[in-house]
């Protein structure tokens, strides 16, 4: 506990790539337009079929649009401490990074290439989103408070292969610090290292090359 103010000395740390706020007009609109459609379905194919139909048939085209843009509204992930909780549809998966059995850093390339970290404790494996950049060069990164909370929550943990990730997301929060160009960050240099190979499928990144990051 702090001293000064009663409450925990460490609070719950947001670390969602994109935060679903960012999404919640497009999903509403999203969730508005799918009613919509399944209103109008509905209404049309009551001409000719009995309402008990025309209803079922409204619901199977609007249902599974405003399902998926609940989900994905509820999706939220966040660090506590070094446990990390994912907020799912149904339930909530926690993994706690001191326990971390498996850690690697694994890249979605293409267009839009993604850097994720992947992390296994018992039962549980989680991939936390750390990166992603376009062809063109721009891209969006994990917060600094972010990386700087993950890099030490795998620091405490009991496996080299966790430890070096926490090495290159520190070299990470470095570079995003002093505004470092793509070139000079660790994330950036994994997407192109498997850029380089024209590998369409996940790749996941060696030791060494994870060592080649920092």
């Amino acid at each position: 506990m702090s001293g000064d103010s009663g409450r925990p000395a460490t609070e719950p740390i947001g670390i969602d790539l994109v935060a679903p706020e960012v999404f919640a007009p497009m999903l509403r609109k999203l969730s508005l337009g799918a009613f919509a459609v399944g209103v109008v379905v509905m209404l049309v194919t009551s001409i000719w079929l009995s309402w008990a139909y025309a209803v079922l048939l409204g619901l199977l085209v609007a249902v599974p649009t405003l399902a998926y843009a609940m989900a994905f509204k509820r999706r939220r992930m966040w660090l506590d401490g070094t446990v990390i909780h994912a907020h799912r549809l149904v339930g909530e998966r926690r993994i706690d990074l001191a326990d971390t059995s498996g850690a690697q850093l694994l890249v979605f390339p293409g267009r839009l290439s993604r850097i994720v970290l992947r992390v296994t404790a018992g039962q549980e494996t989680q991939l936390v989103p750390l990166a992603m950049y376009t062809d063109a060069g721009s891209g969006r990164e994990l917060h600094l408070l972010g990386l700087r909370k993950l890099a030490d929550a795998l620091a405490s943990a009991p496996l080299v292969a966790a430890v070096a990730i926490s090495e290159v997301l520190l070299a990470q929060l470095r570079a995003e610090a002093r505004d470092a160009g793509l070139d000079e960050r660790p994330l950036y240099r994994g997407v192109r290292l498997v850029r380089a190979q024209d590998s369409v499928s996940p790749v996941v990144l060696t030791d060494s090359q994870v060592a080649e990051l920092v």
